[in-house]
């Protein structure tokens, strides 16, 4: 019995045609790191009348950068606030180098947009907890990330956007 694999789970899969596609982490990295609690120490006392609200964004930004090689940056913010002040902002750039082969343009970009934020998250995840550790507040643990229905739903939203835009 073969085993099936997932794309992004072992690194290889088939490309339309029957060409194996290869996808290597060539190098992960911090590319900016901000952490920022403006009213400490006050806002390291907690409040036990309010918890703070916490805001969370996501965006992914990918470029070729040569031969095979593309960059793939994964942007998460983090806002804690009371309708006092905020509590703490964390803005964070994780990167990642990869080499993709064999790739056709109609799976290229589902593979950046999906597979390869799949592969950074979890680093950039401990990066945010330790982020907020460190700055005295409980570690963020963010929950897992659907890129493949972040990849969707942006899509269907560009398709949108272009349909809309060729109607005037």
């Amino acid at each position: 019995m073969a085993d099936e694999t997932q794309p992004g789970e072992s690194g290889e899969e088939a490309a339309p045609g029957g060409q194996q596609v290869t996808l290597n982490v060539l190098a992960q990295y911090i590319k900016d790191l901000s952490f920022e609690s403006p009213n400490a120490p006050k806002s390291l006392q907690p409040d036990k009348n309010q918890q703070p609200r916490l805001e969370v964004s996501v965006n992914v930004q990918a470029s070729g950068s040569g031969e095979d090689l593309y960059e793939v940056v994964l942007s998460l913010e983090a806002r804690a606030q009371t309708d006092e002040a905020i509590v703490y902002n964390i803005e964070l750039l994780y990167g990642g180098m990869f080499r993709i082969k064999g790739a056709g343009q109609e799976i290229l970009q589902p593979i950046l947009f999906i597979d390869c934020p799949a592969i950074l998250f979890p680093f950039a995840r401990r990066v945010m907890a330790d982020t907020s550790r460190d700055g005295g507040f409980p570690p963020l643990l963010l929950d897992p990330i659907d890129f493949r229905t972040l990849y969707r739903r942006n899509l269907e939203n560009a398709q949108k956007e272009a349909g809309g835009s060729q109607k005037n």
